[in-house]
């Protein structure tokens, strides 16, 4: 058993290309040994801006060797009746290449037959991956590739190398213009050299003498231990950010860590504009004191460790000043004007041809903002804040800090809005409306700021559906879903009752569409795209797949409902009596469905001839006016177990009446009965689902 070390030498790799690329590389190469009956051990992945690399251990010298059995023809046509081979054996031996002394005869379901079997002996793992890697390595997926020279090969960065040993013997292959050997490189500055690699358990030590930190875990712990110290010295603490970390470790192969200041008349700048002056652009962390204020101070991590650390300090404090001062001019810039002057601008930045410009979808988020104040029963006071918040909300998107900071969206609306007097609730809306940013990401937390996020992202939505702009499986550029689970978890956390299918029939009339036909069409479109949404969601919260498509194929109208609906028939569901209730309910709909057209009247007593017809009514409308008051009082998992208990009676009624009556008006009484039934069962959910 011998360990296997593949690592490829490169140009610089962009800091977000490395993970993806090494859990590529990873999986690629555990198939292919897989694939080809190589045993292994445990494998490891490292990697630096200038190499990728994977070791896996205790790799068997040989692949592992394959037996197989084969049956051929019956064994009267592969022996005569003196029991010699025929020519059919000799041919079936001939074709596995065994001889047909080897052969013998298996007993099966259609009789005996011959069979044979065939030994394939394992090749050598050098010899194996000598022909796996080049494929593999080739196949590692990057964001983007690029080629070089006059090669035909692409990858994410010009290839200048390849080691590939298994114990102490090189893999050969070639690989564009570079052949396969024993040489890695050290630090491009520190220890430039070539490193002849002995044996492949050898590599993390020699880069490690060569000033190469190639193990990513062991580099990141050496940055956050190294910029904790440095914190420390400068009397505070790092701004926690675990993806600037997860950056800066993949930008350096040895860390240095490096710390400075700037002046404090810097600190008037909305703390943001600080931080993200330092972080988008610098890569610099920022630092704060025990009370959380931001301190005039930062960190970075450097590639190269140099004699004098504070001559490189003064030049990053050079770079963040320059950068600092552009942010102070702007920002002053932008609060000399009265903030609701930048609403007017929006009307020369196009939101999305056909769909108009940023003011126009302005104009269609307020009078949405405005529809669902009064939807989910607010009062006045605060369907104008919401309206106010509306208008003022993509006013940022025109200020200068934005459009030199562009992630500050959203965060500069707040500040804007806080420094122009607005209230609270309106300047924290026009930061949260964007939430949730990201899968699992927080939600807005002010009512305000949910009634905004629901109306823009609902407005986007329709909007690219109007203009055929609709997510596929392998694309969705303007994050529709992401926007589509938002509004349901939004809804969800709110508790907000209003209609979905009305907000988004709302939504695409305020596009100007007049035709009925054509709003009906494309309000169930993204009725149907939210419907999946909220499936996906169940989905991801447990619920059973038979029960989510009952509740959702009923309806989807009233998100919070739909939880509680689906709660409280997970729990019936597993109830032991659960199963002759389904059978009961799919009955009656096969029944309404074998019948239709129904007529549906109203119950006529009269007609009655048996008193199975009598009892059913009585209980269902008994039953009726119990779920009806239990779904007022919210008590969904009572209201589902009253409308169970009809279940003796709807068996009853099947054992002892003819529902399909010769008689026209009996038929239909007792159709119109199985369909009041129906509908009571279809407040919750559709049984014939599960």
């Amino acid at each position: 058993m011998n360990t296997f070390l593949l690592e490829i030498g490169t140009e610089e790799i962009p800091a977000g290309y490395i993970r993806p690329a090494l859990n590529g590389l990873l999986s690629l190469i555990l198939q292919r040994m897989d694939d080809a009956r190589i045993e292994h051990g445990k494998v490891r992945i490292f990697g630096t801006p200038r190499r990728l690399a994977v070791e896996v251990a205790d790799v068997a010298g040989k692949q592992k060797q394959l037996s197989t059995e084969i049956t051929g023809p019956p064994e009267k046509v592969g022996f005569d009746e003196n029991g010699a081979p025929t020519l059919a054996a000799k041919k079936f031996a001939e074709k596995l290449g065994v001889s047909v002394n080897s052969l013998t005869i298996k007993d099966t379901k259609k009789g005996r037959y011959l069979c044979a079997r065939k030994t394939e002996r394992g090749l050598s793992t050098r010899t194996l991956l000598k022909s796996i890697l080049p494929d593999v390595i080739l196949s590692i997926p990057f964001p983007k590739t690029m080629k070089w020279a006059d090669l035909s090969i692409e990858f994410a960065r010009p290839i200048h190398s390849a080691l590939a040993l298994l114990g102490d013997k090189v893999i050969p292959f070639v690989l564009g213009n570079v052949k396969s050997g024993r040489y890695i490189f050290g630090h491009s500055f520190m220890n430039p050299g070539k490193i002849k690699l002995s044996f492949a358990d050898d590599y993390v030590e020699s880069l490690r003498l060569a000033s190469v930190l190639v193990d990513l875990e062991d580099r990141k712990k050496y940055v956050e231990s190294e910029i904790q110290k440095a914190a420390h010295c400068l009397g505070g603490y790092v701004l926690p950010d675990g993806e600037l970390v997860d950056i800066v470790t993949n930008l350096v192969e040895y860390p240095a860590v490096v710390s400075g200041g700037f002046d404090k008349e810097f600190l008037e700048l909305p703390r943001e504009i600080l931080i993200t002056a330092m972080r988008e652009h610098q890569k610099y962390f920022a630092i704060i004191d025990k009370k959380n204020n931001l301190m005039p101070s930062f960190i970075t991590v450097n590639n190269t460790l140099v004699r004098d650390m504070s001559l490189v300090a003064k030049g990053h404090e050079r770079v963040l000043r320059a950068r600092l001062k552009d942010a102070q001019f702007f920002y002053r810039s932008d609060v000399e004007r009265p903030f609701e002057e930048l609403v007017e601008k929006l009307k020369g930045i196009l939101f999305q041809a056909g769909l108009g410009a940023v003011y126009d979808k302005v104009m269609r988020v307020q009078k949405l903002a405005g529809y669902l104040a009064e939807a989910a029963n607010f009062d006045s006071d605060f369907k104008q804040k919401a309206l106010r918040a509306a208008y003022l909300c993509k006013a940022d998107l025109v200020s200068q800090v934005v459009f030199e900071f562009p992630k500050l969206q959203g965060v500069m609306g707040r500040v804007y809005a806080a420094a122009g007097g607005e209230p609270d609730v309106v300047s924290s809306a026009l930061e949260e409306y964007y939430r949730p940013t990201y899968s699992g990401g927080r939600l807005p937390e002010t009512e305000t700021g949910a009634i905004l996020a629901i109306a823009d992202k609902i407005d986007s939505i329709c909007g690219c559906f109007i203009i055929e702009m609709i997510p596929t499986g392998a694309s969705d550029p303007y994050a529709l879903r992401r926007q589509g689970i938002g509004i349901v978890q939004i809804m969800l956390d709110k508790g907000f009752f209003f209609s979905l299918s009305k907000l988004i029939e709302k939504s695409v009339t305020l596009f100007g569409e007049r035709n009925a036909d054509k709003v009906k069409g494309i309000s169930n479109r993204v009725y149907l795209f939210l419907q999946n949404r909220i499936a996906y969601l169940l989905s991801g919260e447990g619920f059973s797949k038979d029960v989510i498509a009952a509740i959702i194929s009923v309806s989807a109208d009233h998100v919070p409902n739909i939880w509680n609906r689906a709660r409280a028939l997970e729990k019936l569901k597993a109830k032991p009596d659960f199963q002759p209730l389904a059978i009961a309910f799919k009955r009656v709909v096969n029944i309404i469905k074998q019948a239709a057209p129904v007529h549906v009247v109203d119950i006529d007593e009269s007609l009655f001839q048996h008193e199975c017809e009598a009892v059913l009514f009585a209980d269902y409308k008994k039953i009726k006016e119990k779920v009806l008051d239990d779904l007022d009082k919210g008590l969904f998992e009572q209201a589902l177990f009253d409308i169970a208990s009809l279940r003796d009676s709807v068996d009853a009624f099947f054992d002892g009446a003819l529902v399909m009556a010769e008689d026209a008006s009996i038929r239909n009484n007792r159709l119109s009965l199985l369909k009041q039934i129906e509908k009571l069962f279809r407040l919750f959910a559709d049984f014939s689902k599960i």
